[in-house]
């Protein structure tokens, strides 16, 4: 890359306060890992990322220095692992169940796996890539509450036990395939608070859930617990309170059936920063255990949680290049730039912008005007940003680079096979 405003500097150059470097010390650059790899490394670090500029580790900035083929995800996998750290500092009592949908890059499974985690799948292919690097299948969770009945039972042959459900057919399709399994219903619960809300598709009322385990008892399952999801990038860590005190309301209802519950699944939802401030992580778990144990007396039931988009957003830098800046008339007090990377390849969260993903020029310090952002491809809702007030340099112009920050999450894995014959994002893992 040229020499401009996304150069970074030695890491004796000062940085803002809230992107100083961790402490610890310096980590060695590891090989370069594609996605494709057929052996992921295992290896594991020490000490923490050295972060030498907002969303930019050391390892990331080499890399990108060289100037890879556009668009590209460059990932450092010691995010990852600092990551995972902290949630188990955070939430000692549970147990991280990493959603292998935000990002199922082998590497990235890889280095979990040695770290001890289990995981999250939404499919049987997620089960098998886990499987692949290594992962026990005691350690995986069937969490899609939609699932069809082979799949069940293949994942039941190798060796899952644990599935989700939400509806009876689906609770009677696991107790015919993956017999004496543990289960657990998914609630629905409000999703206030979350700036990606979850609340229509997945879960069933309280009183539903009740009379599902009862049934699942009685099919010979394992009635295990229950689950919620507070909505992602959820930024009230009370919503957790909410959430756990209907899913006491159950466990104490069950039991008085007969039926006892183990297990609470705390979903995901646990932020990554984009540009404004989030809490720290132990903030989540210091108000989350205060909750369980206020509400279950001393009694600390399982407890599971499923990080996605915090244990891999911040890990992440998407590096595209401007194809075009034009504008549809010249009174026109806004431009439109266009980049190779949209909707369609990567970028599919900015849906509703909800998710705004920090952006750094390749000419960072001009004079900005405001922009719609778009994507590459032939189709009129490829639109990254209209609404949200995104500001540009004026001189940004076709074949300069920008570079999007905290997308380590949900970009690989939300892009077409090759819409427009635009091929998928190409990913490197560090």
């Amino acid at each position: 890359m040229r020499s401009h405003a996304l150069r970074v500097e030695p890491p004796s150059v000062a940085v803002p306060s809230c992107c100083a470097p961790l402490p610890g010390a310096l980590v060695e650059p590891t090989a370069l890992s594609d996605e494709r790899c057929a052996a992921p490394t295992l290896s594991l670090v020490s000490a923490p990322p050295q972060w030498v500029a907002p969303g930019m580790t050391e390892k990331m900035a080499a890399f990108l220095a060289q100037e890879p083929e556009t668009p590209c995800l460059v990932v450092d996998l010691d995010v990852i692992e600092d990551n995972y750290r902290r949630l188990r500092g955070a939430l000692p009592a549970a147990e991280v169940y990493y959603a292998v949908k935000a990002n199922p890059a082998l590497p990235l499974l890889a280095r979990l796996v040695g770290l001890g985690s289990s995981f999250d799948t939404a499919s049987l292919p997620e089960i098998d890539m886990c499987l692949d690097v290594g992962a026990d299948p005691a350690r995986l969770s069937f969490g899609n509450t939609i699932k069809k009945a082979r799949d069940i039972a293949a994942a039941y042959e190798r060796g899952v036990r644990l599935f989700a459900f939400d509806a009876e057919e689906e609770l009677e399709k696991i107790a015919r395939h993956a017999p004496g399994s543990q289960v657990f219903c998914r609630l629905f619960v409000d999703n206030k608070g979350a700036q990606w809300p979850l609340s229509r598709k997945f879960g069933c009322s309280a009183t539903m859930a009740r009379d599902l385990l009862r049934k699942a008892d009685r099919l010979g399952l394992d009635a295990h617990g229950v689950s919620f999801h507070v909505g992602s990038q959820q930024n009230d860590p009370g919503q957790w309170d909410v959430a756990l005190a209907q899913v006491a309301d159950l466990f104490t209802a069950l039991a008085a059936d007969g039926v006892s519950l183990g297990m609470v699944n705390l979903g995901g939802g646990l932020p990554t920063p984009y540009g404004a401030p989030v809490m720290d992580v132990n903030a989540y778990g210091t108000r989350v255990m205060a909750a369980v144990e206020r509400l279950f007396g001393g009694q600390t039931p399982r407890l599971i949680v499923e990080p996605g988009r915090y244990m891999g957003g911040n890990a992440g830098i998407l590096e595209t290049e401007v194809v075009l800046v034009s504008r549809k008339d010249d009174a026109d007090d806004r431009r439109w730039v266009y980049i190779d990377a949209g909707r369609f390849n990567g970028l599919a969260e900015t849906e509703g912008e909800a998710i705004r993903y920090p952006i750094v020029t390749s000419r960072d310090g001009d004079p900005e005007g405001p922009v719609i952002l778009a994507g590459p491809t032939c189709d009129s809702v490829d639109i990254l940003y209209d609404k949200s007030g995104c500001r540009l340099p004026l001189s940004l112009k076709a074949g300069d680079r920008l570079r999007l920050l905290s997308a380590g999450a949900y970009t690989t894995t939300y892009a077409s096979v090759g819409f427009n014959g635009f091929a998928p994002i190409r990913a490197h893992y560090l």
